[in-house]
């Protein structure tokens, strides 16, 4: 176990923010190998609760095991936290999304996510969904794949990468992968690897990230008693972009007013760090928290369900 484990990224800012509390139950959306969850299980002593949520099997075996000692203070679910509001019932005091990538699935090659690290062409953060980067790039033309690219990876060459990866099809390699996207991009020389956004975008694309995080975030809205609170670390600007405005959103921000100067729609919440953290300053020992930032919000006094909707949303 002890190999699968990392430092989690600005754990005492999240947990200042988070402010686990004896009684209260918690929501890790983003289960991870369980570093947040203990963190927060800790804190909450003697009863508070933590129910984790991850997609990934090995996580939840990973994270169970660490965690076994809290006894059924601790839930593993077994599930995308876009469908938190299915997989959480109940009212809770808190919930903290970790949107970067687990180590392991970068580490080990077999999973497919590594540019460094040889193994199939997957990319799916549950191994049991249908569609994998492969497969992907099968289904998907010229036109779609530079899209996605552009889209995802903000690839600004994007299309040359796209003819490329459509010529290799099908890919059983990710270092064959990269290799092709590196001579395709001509990229030569620059602090990060030339495949870097190519990965990032397909893993985006497999995986439905930024769909997922749009409604994970609209479900935790909906879960978080009033007093409580959410809390998410994002790692790229495609995440940090939505995490942002729907926060500044539920605070009220920018939102439209009457005749009186009163928004149309009352504020949800009120933000707890506006302009958010970053991880560069405040963890700057750790490597993984390089390009992190964390936002969190806390939910005002009894705002009633549907205020908490953003516009155009169904019922959960």
């Amino acid at each position: 176990m002890a190999a699968l484990r990392h430092r989690s990224v600005l754990l005492p800012e999240v947990l200042d923010l988070l402010a686990p509390r004896a009684g209260g139950t918690y929501v890790d959306a983003t289960l991870g190998e369980g570093g947040h969850s203990e963190a927060i299980l800790e804190a909450s002593a003697p009863d508070g609760r933590v129910i984790g949520l991850d997609r990934d099997p090995s996580a939840i075996a990973a994270a169970s095991e660490r965690l076994a000692r809290f006894g059924d203070r601790f839930q593993a679910i077994r599930g995308a936290f876009g469908a938190l509001a299915e997989l959480v019932s109940e009212p809770v005091e808190g919930v903290l999304f970790d949107l970067g990538v687990r180590s392991p699935q970068i580490d080990e090659g077999a999973r497919g996510f590594s540019f460094l690290h040889d193994g199939p062409v997957d990319m799916r953060m549950d191994p049991d969904q249908a569609l994998s980067a492969a497969e992907l790039i099968v289904a998907s033309d010229e036109a779609a794949l530079a899209e996605i690219l552009f889209k995802y990876g903000e690839e600004p060459r994007g299309r040359a990468i796209a003819a490329a990866l459509r010529r290799g099809r099908p890919w059983t390699s990710t270092l064959a992968l990269a290799d092709a996207v590196a001579r395709a991009s001509g990229y030569h020389g620059g602090r990060t690897h030339p495949a870097t956004r190519t990965f990032q975008a397909l893993r985006i694309a497999v995986n439905d990230e930024l769909g997922e995080l749009e409604r994970g975030l609209e479900a935790a809205l909906l879960r978080i008693r009033p007093g409580g609170r959410l809390v998410v670390i994002s790692f790229h600007s495609l995440e940090d972009r939505i995490v942002k405005h729907r926060l500044a959103a539920a605070a009220g921000k920018d939102a439209p007013k009457d005749g009186y100067g009163h928004p149309v729609v009352p504020p949800i919440a009120k933000l707890l760090v506006p302009g958010g953290l970053d991880g560069r300053t405040h963890d700057p020992e750790n490597p993984r928290a390089r390009s992190a930032r964390v936002r969190a919000i806390e939910i005002l006094p009894s705002p009633s369900p549907a205020t908490r909707r953003a516009p155009g949303t169904q019922q959960l």
